[in-house]
């Protein structure tokens, strides 16, 4: 039997105002949230109950009231809030991979985006 199985939600978009500058402010911007999830093993998997794991659509609603939330300075910051909102919200996750990725960070020069991963275990 498992001792954990892994949750994982890819390029959740959201408009939000984060950044240093207040043109990232006024002006907003996207943002795109990755969330790997470690979660303890439960009957869940073995008996196809939805109460017995974390339902993927509540860890959506979290990571979006936060990124569309009050502002942060660096994205780093946004990627720990995150992070730990979730270990809080749902006793099942023990650990939480949050990525950031800003495509329109105000960098003079071509880039995809500037990304920013950070962990938090329980």
């Amino acid at each position: 039997m498992a001792d954990t199985y892994r949750i994982t939600l890819k390029n959740c978009g959201f408009f939000a105002r984060h950044g240093v500058h207040d043109q990232e402010e006024f002006l907003g911007q996207r943002f795109f949230i990755d969330a790997e999830l470690e979660i303890r093993f439960s009957q869940a998997l073995e008996t196809d109950e939805l109460e017995g794991t974390v339902d993927y659509g509540k860890v959506f609603q979290v990571i979006e009231e936060i990124v569309t939330g009050r502002r942060r300075y660096l994205i780093e910051a946004l990627a720990l809030d995150i992070a730990k909102s979730l270990c809080d919200h749902f006793d099942a996750v023990l650990r939480a991979r949050i990525t950031v990725r800003k495509p329109s960070a105000p960098i003079r020069g071509l880039l995809d985006y500037v990304e920013v991963c950070v962990d938090h275990v329980r």
